[in-house]
């Protein structure tokens, strides 16, 4: 997983799962643009892999805005010559309920995460088509926008409309030699102590150092930033040559690859199908075994 010579953006690269990705990353010799909204912890961050013996220099801006997007791309070529990854890792939440969710709470999620990745991606992949010689993509997804999540409207939303593009982009940018791929995390980070059954066991982690339990690690897929880090490291090396359009799951010990939307039942009518004929048909035809959704919460660990 040699990296030596390739050059990369991480979006909100100050903390957690971001930062895990900028470290590895430059760990494996890749020279690094450290981005977040919060210039200082862009900044620690950066002073933190340098402080390591990587390479990497900090650039603050929000995502979303097309301006933020060209400067992160100019930075990395000012400073190293070339892009040749991004990694579109910033995001925020503002969870509600549907009835209680604001136009604010919406848009932001969206701008920032849906609106951020596509003007990143679109500035990532303008540079990479100019200088020649293929890239590499990398936008971060989430379960929630695989299955849907009880007050995250915005957020499943966003997420989802992410992996949608990712399927458009890959087919767009295949010929230019640009893999186009989605990680899908569950990680011990701000955005999941808050859930309860998690919460105590990220606690202990983050205090006291303690592992987390192997019915999380294995069970739920559930493990911490740096576990998550190692498939970024891959999709960015030449041993994922040819690996694009996949969301790809990974959390504690568990890496899986996501389906993407089929057909999973069909049924025909002469003459097409009228109300009538869809009530009769529906309960012994496509509707025999309804799709689930939303992500299931975990089951009590055992003593």
């Amino acid at each position: 997983m040699d990296l030596a010579g390739k050059v990369v953006v991480v979006t909100g690269g100050g903390r957690g799962l971001g930062f895990a990705y900028a470290t590895a990353l430059a760990d494996a010799g890749a020279s690094v643009v450290v981005n977040d909204a919060d210039e200082h912890a862009a900044k620690a961050a950066a002073d933190a892999i340098a402080a390591a013996g990587g390479t990497a220099v900090a650039e603050a801006g929000a995502v979303g805005p097309s301006e933020v997007a060209d400067r992160l791309v100019a930075r990395a070529v000012e400073e190293f010559g070339r892009l040749d990854l991004l990694v579109t890792n910033a995001g925020v939440l503002r969870d509600r309920v549907l009835w209680k969710m604001t136009d604010d709470d919406f848009d932001t999620v969206v701008d920032v995460h849906l609106r951020g990745t596509f003007t990143c991606v679109r500035a990532a992949v303008r540079r990479m088509r100019e200088q020649g010689g293929g890239g590499s993509v990398v936008v971060v997804g989430s379960p929630a926008g695989q299955r849907g999540n009880f007050g995250q409207t915005n957020y499943s939303a966003a997420k989802a409309g992410i992996v949608g593009m990712v399927r458009t982009w890959a087919a767009e940018c295949a010929k230019a030699g640009i893999a186009v791929n989605a990680v899908i995390p569950v990680a011990a980070t701000a955005m999941t102590r808050t859930i309860p059954a998690f919460a105590p066991f990220v606690e202990a982690a983050e205090l006291r150092g303690e592992p987390l339990p192997e019915w999380l690690r294995k069970g739920e897929g559930f493990g911490t930033p740096e576990d998550a880090a190692g498939l970024v490291v891959f999709l960015a090396s030449d041993a994922a040559r040819g690996i694009t359009g996949q969301a790809i799951g990974i959390g504690g010990d568990k890496l899986s690859l996501w389906s993407h939307p089929e057909e999973v039942s069909t049924a025909y009518h002469d003459g097409g199908w009228d109300a009538r004929a869809i009530a009769g048909a529906w309960a012994t035809s496509v509707g025999r075994r309804p799709e689930t959704y939303g992500i299931p919460a975990p089951p009590a660990p055992t003593a």
